[in-house]
């Protein structure tokens, strides 16, 4: 990146010194937490008037708490996590799910996120963007486990996988994990699933988006009983093997569980 003309810097203060617009996207509430409140955090350098956007699946409590602190310091905070998967980053049609107090504020970060994103949507204030993007990442981890139970049930019973797919990709049980993103090798090109579950959405990274939105569940009181259950399988896979793996290797998982 310094090589094409960006400026390097040793930490995220003294990034935020030399900017008045911030994105971050990682991994955790922990590494977001010491990203912008540690010694050295970009909450410790950036200059009033600014800008604030992380892209994370964090704690939606912890995207309020951050705004709660920048804007303390006069700078506005939009929490902004994405969909779409490394294809969609690629092509430049993410999903960016919006919290910002304002519609002002909204427009400034979208038109920043118009550059990585197709549909940049204003959920509410901050928080109900990561809320959104738990809901949708619970309900994509029940449907994984899904297809990956109808993939592995039809395979023995003798049919054809591609021929299977197809038609549950233009018959009612149609979803992305069926027709986008199918967890058996060989049903699509250019997915994890048939390079050995490579690259993608890791598992452990699955699995702590599940544990937010039970956390979630617990505090308003919902009930997730599939999202519950999808957690503890992702748990399990995570401890056999499967973390770095893309999580559609629910497939492999299953297969392995065969009698």
């Amino acid at each position: 990146v310094v090589e094409q003309g960006a400026e390097a810097a040793n930490s995220p203060g003294a990034v935020a010194e030399q900017c008045s617009k911030v994105i971050t996207m990682l991994p955790n509430n922990q590494i977001v937490q010491g990203v912008y409140q540690g010694p050295d955090g970009v909450l410790a350098a950036i200059k009033e008037g600014g800008l604030l956007i992380d892209c994370s699946t964090v704690d939606p409590a912890l995207s309020k708490d951050l705004a709660v602190a920048a804007k303390n310091q006069g700078v506005d905070f939009v929490d902004a996590p994405v969909s779409g998967g490394v294809n969609a980053a690629a092509a430049g049609t993410l999903t960016f799910m919006c919290g910002a107090e304002t519609q002002d504020t909204f427009n400034t970060a979208q038109q920043l996120l118009e550059h990585m994103g197709a549909k940049i949507i204003h959920c509410g204030g901050v928080g109900t963007g990561g809320a959104v993007k738990i809901c949708n990442n619970m309900l994509l981890a029940v449907s994984m486990i899904g297809t990956s139970e109808a993939m592995n049930l039809g395979i023995n019973l003798g049919l054809d996988p591609k021929l299977l797919a197809d038609i549950m990709g233009s018959a009612t049980g149609r979803c992305w994990s069926v027709d986008t993103y199918n967890p058996c090798p060989g049903v699509l090109p250019n997915v994890p699933s048939s390079n050995d579950y490579k690259g993608g959405f890791g598992t452990a990274l699955m699995t702590k988006d599940l544990g937010l939105a039970q956390d979630a569940a617990t505090r308003a009181g919902a009930a997730t009983p599939l999202g519950s259950l999808s957690h503890q399988i992702y748990r399990t896979m995570c401890n056999n093997g499967f973390a770095e793996k893309d999580f559609s290797s629910a497939f492999k998982f299953i297969q392995k569980k065969d009698l």
